[in-house]
């Protein structure tokens, strides 16, 4: 029997992710979102596609949750971007309400699943899924390291005039703006980078990938960037569904884990058929501690702050 996998929401993410996973053929993918005719329509474009480049057509698009009856992973893109005006609180709020629906309709018509949380602001949203769903901690995963992680080695790539293949770089703690990147281990061909790139370039190339997205954003002017995270959605699912147990940076509901109790941060997983198997906890240099532990602190007064009356 073939797998079932949702995305929830059929904007520029959700629908990107529903085409990575369509051509991988491993799984039928059903498509979400409350917007009359949106889903269906992409979902009908992805499936008019299978024949040229070579998957079977089962995409599905629908507006009721009904149909997500059965699925073994559930990915949610949905949410509002931030518009102007909009305060980051209120995009929280709005946000949350959307995940925690979202979430108690997987809870109901899909109560074994694994959830993927692709949804910003991230780490808050895994807790909202998290409480909704009343799932195990290893079932409700969000996906921001993989992203993060991509874009920091394809600038250092850049930089060095190197392959990004032969590029390790590492992101934990919170995304974009919150994000940790763990220089002490960053690599290319094994050297260290810090000893290939002086300390003042380094703080730029990561102050680009902590603001790559806006980068996106901005360059756009309108919609966001789609690509680069579908393909990071992609590869936790790959993960999971073939049971890869491939360590990726992931937001993982840490308990006890990097000193943090009951706290959703970005840190290397091993991921397979049962969602989180080990959280992986890496050697960090004492700057570096110290960026995580402000990022975790950053996480806290958001989930406060989404908890407050």
């Amino acid at each position: 029997m073939r797998r079932k996998i949702t995305v929830v929401g059929a904007g520029n993410v959700g629908a990107a992710t529903a085409q990575r996973l369509a051509e991988r053929d491993y799984a039928d993918v059903c498509l979400v979102d409350v917007a009359p005719g949106k889903a269906r329509g992409r979902a009908l474009d992805l499936d008019h596609a299978a024949p040229v480049v070579g998957y079977e057509p089962r995409v599905t698009g629908v507006e009721s949750y009904a149909e997500i009856a059965g699925s073994d992973l559930v990915v949610v893109t949905a949410g509002s971007a931030q518009e102007p005006g909009m305060s980051g609180d209120d995009r929280l709020a709005v946000n949350a309400d959307v995940v925690r629906q979202v979430s108690r309709e997987v809870s109901e018509r899909c109560p074994d699943a694994i959830v993927v949380v692709v949804t910003n602001p991230l780490p808050v949203m895994c807790h909202v899924a998290l409480e909704a769903t009343g799932f195990p901690r290893q079932r409700v995963i969000g996906m921001a390291g993989i992203l993060d992680s991509a874009r920091l080695r394809t600038l250092l790539a850049w930089e060095l005039g190197v392959s990004a293949a032969d590029v390790t770089g590492l992101v934990v703690g919170g995304h974009g703006e919150a994000m940790v990147a763990v220089l002490s281990s960053a690599t290319v061909a094994g050297a260290p980078v810090r000893e290939r790139i002086g300390a003042q370039r380094l703080d730029e190339i990561v102050a680009r990938a902590r603001d790559a997205g806006a980068e996106v954003l901005d360059l756009l002017e309108a919609g966001s960037a789609s690509y680069a995270p579908s393909a990071a959605v992609a590869e936790m699912v790959d993960a999971i569904v073939l049971d890869r147990r491939r360590v990726l940076p992931c937001a993982v509901l840490c308990q006890g884990e990097y000193g943090f109790d009951n706290l959703y941060i970005g840190a290397p997983a091993k991921l397979g058929r049962n969602g989180v198997e080990e959280i992986v906890e890496v050697a960090l240099d004492e700057s570096e501690r110290e960026e995580l532990r402000r990022s975790a602190e950053a996480v806290k007064v958001q989930v406060a702050a989404l908890d407050s009356p």
